[in-house]
């Protein structure tokens, strides 16, 4: 998870006081200047915090190191955007745009295109749902920008010749961003009621420490995973370490995955108790579906 952020918006001070690492703070601009980890223990779960150094207008063009800055943003699970309360709107413009530029793309879902070179036979576009924007002249003018002659083209939806352009380049990577406007110590509770009712978007004081536990919660939800416990034959759950997984990989073989791949090969079933199984304990195969907090005993070949 990573801070990414103009210089001097609280990035530093929100770490060490989220995560209790000591990352350099002072009143003046470039404070950090080299990527400053830190570990957040919430639910049972450790996650890693990253603080970047300040991102500045030109970045995704090098200025300020910004395409190394970026480069890790592009490696994370949830980016949160660290922002001034007294002026979010330019800074979120220009920090999302210093990140559209390096194939970032933030709360979007990859475009539903389909997309398939051939040998020949020319460009085929296919239409399920009425276009506004796209047309086969125009996807056939930006595939020939990339040389592209011969390909299937098929758009499940209105789509956006921006959309085409990510799928054809296909480095683009899908992260979830949440919105951290720091100082709210600085405004009226009339403006902090209209910012609450925006997106994406968690108002805190990383120096007062305020609303840190709603911030938490939030990452929590954005990072979509779930806790599963394992359970020794003849003993009680280990409930202190979970497993963590993603919420959309959460089969009892991406258990056997996060714990062993040798678990995989010996695999005999497994007993689940919990909210997923239908009487407790289930005898379960790889398949099933795992949810938040059950607990697991893995029965292995003989």
């Amino acid at each position: 998870m990573n801070l990414p952020g103009f210089p001097s918006v609280g990035k530093s001070t929100l770490l060490s006081n989220l995560a209790g690492v000591y990352s350099e703070v002072a009143a003046y601009e470039f404070t950090t200047l080299t990527t400053v980890p830190g570990v957040i223990r919430y639910k049972g779960a450790k996650i890693q915090l990253l603080d970047l150094p300040g991102i500045i207008e030109g970045a995704k063009d090098g200025k300020g190191r910004g395409k190394q800055v970026i480069a890790v943003a592009r490696t994370c699970s949830l980016i949160l955007m660290v922002l001034d309360v007294m002026k979010p709107l330019q800074h979120k413009k220009l920090l999302e745009y210093e990140l559209e530029g390096f194939g970032i793309r933030l709360n979007k879902q990859p475009p539903n295109i389909g997309f398939r070179r051939k040998e020949k036979g020319g460009i085929n576009l296919t239409m399920l749902v009425p276009q506004t924007e796209l047309d086969l002249d125009l996807v056939k003018s930006i595939l020939a920008e990339y040389k592209i002659h011969n390909a299937d083209i098929t758009l499940r939806y209105d789509a956006t010749s921006e959309d085409l352009i990510d799928v054809i380049e296909g480095n683009r990577v899908y992260i979830p961003c949440i919105y951290v406007l720091n100082k709210i110590d600085q405004i009226s509770i009339e403006e902090l009621d209209i910012i609450y009712r925006i997106p994406h978007t968690v108002p805190i004081s990383a120096h007062h420490k305020w609303n840190f536990d709603d911030l938490l919660e939030k990452i929590w939800q954005y990072l979509n995973l779930i806790r599963t416990y394992t359970k020794p034959k003849g003993q009680l759950p280990d409930y202190s370490a979970p497993i963590v997984l993603n919420a959309e990989k959460n089969t009892v073989d991406d258990l056997c995955m996060k714990i062993h791949k040798s678990l995989q090969k010996d695999f005999k079933c497994a007993l689940v108790w919990g909210s997923s199984a239908k009487h407790n304990p289930q005898r379960v195969g790889k398949d099933h579906i795992l949810n938040d907090e059950d607990v697991v005993q893995v029965i292995k070949k003989v």
